[in-house]
């Protein structure tokens, strides 16, 4: 059981070390290529890459018409949230957006307690009420500079809490391959009508472009890498408990600031590590809490009860 364990604790952080590089490869890709375009190939080729997969593992299926509503909900909450986050990181440092898109677990949290029923204490709502003070140290300067797109991030933490709750009451009747191979589907169907709507209209957000020389190893790398943090963080989940793995996820931030200091040469100021350091304290509280509420759970659970 140990072993499992930390295997899982090993692809959660492959998984927080080489996320990130998704974001780098989506922010480096030439501004001439539109951010819709991003998220064609960053789905497009997660598709391709899962659903041969899942067939020759004989895992997949074909969804009934709830399941199918379904997918298109969570296909268009991680378009949504994918598609912020790269118009953000196109205009600010990767660890700025990654510190504020870091609310997530604060707001998946209170989100938890109204859709899924799942306590809620008031301990928990003080350490949200924290990371979002946190969260706004970081937004502040970034709003000065930059104005609404220094509020993506938190649409983007929106988004993909919401997707979580739903990712939640799916994850148990299929399996996570298939998960993301028909999330990635959903998502095609909802942009590709869109890029050949606006193919040749000149809209600078949605208009594709040929990618040419770098731009093709650009939205390479995000398609590729997207697929490969995304089974490991589902391998993560299966070898080992969310609540011994999920403060790992903090270690992106370390891992954004390397990559943004060395090929971005974006270093965040004072006052952003400063929110930074308020984020992650007030996410470590919330996920301890919830390992010890877990823990309680399981010894009422042990008990043995008396014929």
């Amino acid at each position: 059981m140990q072993d499992r364990t930390t295997l899982g604790i090993a692809f959660m952080v492959a998984f927080a070390l080489i996320a990130p590089v998704m974001d780098a490869f989506a922010k480096a890709t030439p501004a001439y290529i539109p951010v819709m375009e991003i998220l064609g190939f960053r789905f497009g080729i997660q598709g391709l890459l899962l659903l041969p997969v899942a067939l020759f593992l004989g895992i997949a299926h074909w969804p009934t018409r709830g399941e199918l509503g379904l997918h298109l909900m969570r296909g268009f909450l991680i378009l949504a949230a994918t598609g912020l986050f790269f118009a953000a990181v196109r205009e600010m440092p990767l660890a700025n957006a990654i510190a504020i898109f870091f609310v997530e677990p604060f707001i998946l949290t209170l989100l938890g307690g109204v859709f899924l029923g799942e306590a809620v204490g008031a301990r928990r709502i003080l350490a949200c009420a924290v990371g979002f003070g946190g969260a706004l140290l970081v937004i502040q300067p970034s709003f000065s500079e930059l104005g609404l797109v220094a509020l993506f991030p938190l649409g983007t933490a929106l988004c993909f809490a919401l997707y979580m709750v739903m990712t939640r009451s799916m994850a148990h009747k299929m399996h996570p391959i298939t998960l993301q191979a028909y999330t990635a589907l959903a998502a095609c169907l909802l942009i590709l009508p869109l890029l050949f709507a606006f193919d040749g209209t000149g809209h600078p957000a949605l208009d594709p472009a040929m990618p040419q020389g770098v731009a093709i190893l650009m939205l390479l790398g995000v398609g590729i890498v997207s697929t490969v943090s995304h089974l490991f963080i589902s391998l993560a989940l299966k070898f080992a408990p969310a609540t011994t793995i999920a403060p790992l996820q903090y270690l992106e931030i370390v891992a954004a600031t390397a990559l943004g200091y060395f090929f971005f040469a974006d270093m965040p100021d004072r006052l952003t590590f400063l929110g930074i350091t308020i984020i992650v304290g007030a996410g470590l509280y919330v996920f301890a809490r919830e390992r010890r509420a877990e823990q309680l759970l399981a010894r009422t659970t042990d008990v043995p009860h008396t014929p």
